[in-house]
């Protein structure tokens, strides 16, 4: 991969962290109750993850089979272990790809989104007497 391609994907994914934590933090309160929504149910209530996975290749363009390859050129060593359900149930090359990129940019972004969160709640106040 070309080092602009490189720095291209890096950004993506530090603008879709961003998004997502500032999104679910202020959907949930705070990153204390927001990590626990994320680790038990990604798909539940507030934080709907597949949907905002999806929202990020649409809005970056990447709903496609370029878009595809371009993510999955920048995780070539990623397993793809957890994506074999996803690549069964599509019919076309085009929807395979996408599964695929959209599994493994996901699984790379929660793991990042759940780093930013446990930053941000290290330094939320800490009450101490009912006092903020």
């Amino acid at each position: 991969m070309d080092l602009h391609q490189r720095q291209q994907f890096d950004h993506l994914l530090q603008t879709a962290t961003e998004r997502f934590v500032a999104r679910i933090e202020e959907r949930h309160r705070g990153a204390e109750e927001a990590i626990a929504k994320l680790k038990a149910a990604p798909e539940g209530e507030g934080v709907w993850f597949g949907g905002f996975v999806d929202a990020i290749f649409q809005d970056f363009l990447l709903d496609n089979a370029d878009g595809a390859a371009f993510i999955l050129r920048s995780l070539p060593k990623r397993a793809i272990d957890g994506q074999r359900a996803a690549l069964q149930e599509a019919a076309t090359v085009e929807a395979a790809l996408l599964a695929l990129a959209k599994g493994l940019f996901g699984e790379l972004l929660r793991r990042k989104s759940l780093e930013a969160l446990e930053q941000h709640s290290g330094y939320q106040p800490v009450r101490v007497g009912g006092m903020p």
